[in-house]
Order: C-alpha cells, then sequence, then structure tokens
C-alpha cells in the first residue's frame, strides 16, 4: 500500500517508512524516519554515530544537504515530488555540502545502500506504509 502525505503536516514523532525502488525492485529503506517539520530537518542525523543498513532519514522539504558535524558518510537520494530520482551522491563524507535545485526532498542513507540497490537518475521509488520503530 502506497501513502500519500501533506508535505505541510507534522508526523507524529518517530514514524518509519519503508522505501522501495519500483525501477530497480529493490528496498532502500526498511526503517526510515521521516523529517518533516523544522527541528526535526535542522538535526537531521547529527548526534548518531552511524546508519546501520535499512535505515535512513527523509528530509522534505529539502534541495541540500550538509554533513558538518557528523561522525561517518552517507549515501543521498534526491527526490522531486513525483518520488522520481533526480540525484544521488554516494559515500558523503562529514564536512561536505551537497545540493540539488530541482529536487523538493531527500534520503539520507546507510553508505552502499545506492551501490547495493543500483539506484540511479529517473529511478521510481515508493513509500510504503510505516512500520514500527525497532524496540517498540
Amino acid at each position: 500500500m502506497t501513502i500519500s502525505f501533506n508535505f505541510r503536516r507534522r508526523a507524529k514523532p518517530n514514524v518509519h517508512l519503508r522505501i522501495w525502488n519500483v525501477t530497480r525492485g529493490t528496498e532502500l529503506g526498511a526503517s526510515v524516519e521521516l523529517a518533516n517539520h523544522s527541528a526535526a530537518r535542522r538535526k537531521g542525523l547529527l548526534g548518531r554515530d552511524s546508519l546501520l543498513a535499512g535505515e535512513g532519514l527523509w528530509i522534505l522539504p529539502c534541495q541540500a544537504v550538509h554533513t558538518v558535524g557528523m561522525r561517518f558518510p552517507i549515501d543521498l537520494v534526491y527526490l522531486d515530488r513525483d518520488l522520481r530520482v533526480r540525484k544521488v551522491r554516494s559515500n558523503v563524507y562529514p564536512w561536505r555540502l551537497s545540493a540539488c535545485v530541482s529536487a523538493h526532498s531527500v534520503l539520507e542513507l546507510a553508505p552502499g545502500t545506492i551501490q547495493e540497490t543500483q539506484t540511479n537518475r529517473g529511478d521510481q521509488l515508493k513509500i510504503s506504509s510505516p512500520v514500527a520503530p525497532a524496540g517498540s
């Protein structure tokens, strides 16, 4: 089941989503947090030591991210409003900037996710129903 989002509405804290690459038939994340309000977007992944495979953060709206102050590299997948991949960046190390002016949101994923899933520009993604956060 695909869910639609009102991009201006706050999500409940700790909403976790499943992200699929429909074009490739692969899963980018089984537990991706939603950051769709200013406090969550500002914090991002700061304060974490790593992302495990299948984890991530979906920031919306968002056209640019920085990794200033982060402790680990991440993969970035920029999406348009239709969840089509506009740009990918693999293994973005701390203290870097990245942007995509045609993006509406960005997925921050564990390093290696883009390579493992063969995600490329133009791929169509799908967001499926929220899943219970690990440990709940």
